[in-house]
């Protein structure tokens, strides 16, 4: 008895420790691709003069561009290779869920194709990816040609070899987050904006502090200002992790000698379900009327969107608050099906206690 007590705990302690290697080797691998991926946003495009398009970042970074270099983890301020980022993937991601419901080929693909569906469907997705960032690199290169010194050797070459370059970068980066996922800790693209977002929170940091040392903050201004942030995130936390618990009954159903269902379950369904997609996507929509006010050249388009280029100002909030809206509507529409979900409960024979199958449950 002693003996066999001992191999179980022995064959415990061994499946644990091949799982802790295992989760060991992909917190690693996820670190390693995060640092080639920030080591990416360090490398400049060729032909670019760093100095002078340093100098006009600085005093341009309060508008749109800043949040742009913002999710590309300052990529943009050193016009890195990587300098598109993610976004014209989440961009691209955002039109196919948009037109899978309304397109039959790609709504059967979804419902029937199963695996192979799936993957021609991320297919789409890649090829509407390199689509838009071709746009909008065309429209960097033609902004950096624009700007007076910032582009050595102008022309023809330099459009194209910056297109390439951070059409490239954008690709690499999309497989870089497959990647995490596959092999990683999983959400290699939310990973990805997640490490170019909290890039800077160090030099943000480091200015916080001098601003005490020097005098121009109060310590108890910063101390209630961390305070604040720590409930914005307490209260997000309970947001995301808030659900109300659908009741559902489950019919008794005798098979051979066992007996299945007859007992209560329920269905989490989740306050916010579209989670901080609608945001991630809404801030995608927006760079591209700038992107596009870019690449035409003329003063009148750039005139007409320029007020979409002030994230401080009254229209760009107001978009930004329709497409939130739009957003969390559509992409909760497309994760949560009611009428697929009554069609599986009555399926499967359960029902929720006083509410007919059917009409009245979706």
């Amino acid at each position: 008895m002693a003996s066999v007590a001992e191999q179980l705990a022995s064959n415990i302690s061994f499946s644990a420790f091949k799982n802790a290697t295992e989760l060991k080797q992909r917190i690693w691998f996820t670190l390693l691709a995060l640092l080639v991926y920030r080591f990416g946003t360090y490398l400049p495009l060729p032909g670019i003069n760093i100095d002078t398009l340093r100098q006009i970042f600085e005093q341009n970074q309060s508008g749109i561009i800043g949040i742009f270099n913002m999710f590309a983890g300052g990529a943009v301020g050193r016009m890195a290779i990587l300098s598109l980022g993610i976004m014209p993937y989440i961009t691209s991601s955002i039109i196919i869920q948009l037109i899978v419901p309304v397109v039959p080929r790609l709504n059967y693909l979804k419902k029937e194709g199963g695996e192979q569906g799936r993957r021609q469907i991320n297919q789409y997705t890649r090829y509407g990816t390199v689509f838009l960032a071709t746009i909008q690199a065309w429209g960097i290169a033609v902004g950096l040609e624009g700007a007076s010194g910032v582009v050595t050797d102008p022309g023809l070459f330099f459009k194209i070899s910056a297109v390439i370059t951070l059409v490239g970068g954008t690709i690499f980066l999309m497989w870089l987050g497959e990647q995490i996922t596959q092999r990683g800790i999983g959400n290699g693209i939310s990973l990805i904006i997640m490490v170019g977002i909290i890039s800077r929170l160090p030099f943000v940091i480091g200015n916080e502090v001098r601003a005490v040392i020097s005098g121009e903050k109060l310590f108890i201004s910063e101390i209630i200002l961390m305070g604040i942030m720590f409930l914005v995130i307490c209260f997000v936390v309970l947001l995301t992790q808030g659900t109300r618990k659908i009741p559902v009954q489950y019919a008794k159903r005798v098979v051979g000698n066992k007996q299945y269902g007859g007992v209560r379950q329920f269905i989490p369904l989740k306050v916010n379900a579209a989670g901080v997609m609608p945001i991630i996507f809404a801030q995608a929509i927006m760079f591209i009327p700038v992107t596009v006010a870019q690449a035409s050249g003329s003063e009148s388009i750039q005139g007409f969107f320029a007020p979409l280029a002030d994230y401080t100002g009254f229209w760009y909030n107001f978009m930004f608050f329709i497409l939130c809206v739009v957003f969390t509507y559509f992409y909760t529409a497309i994760t949560v099906n009611p009428k697929q979900m009554a069609e599986d409960m009555k399926r499967n024979g359960g029902f929720i206690p006083g509410i007919k199958p059917g009409r009245k449950t979706i």
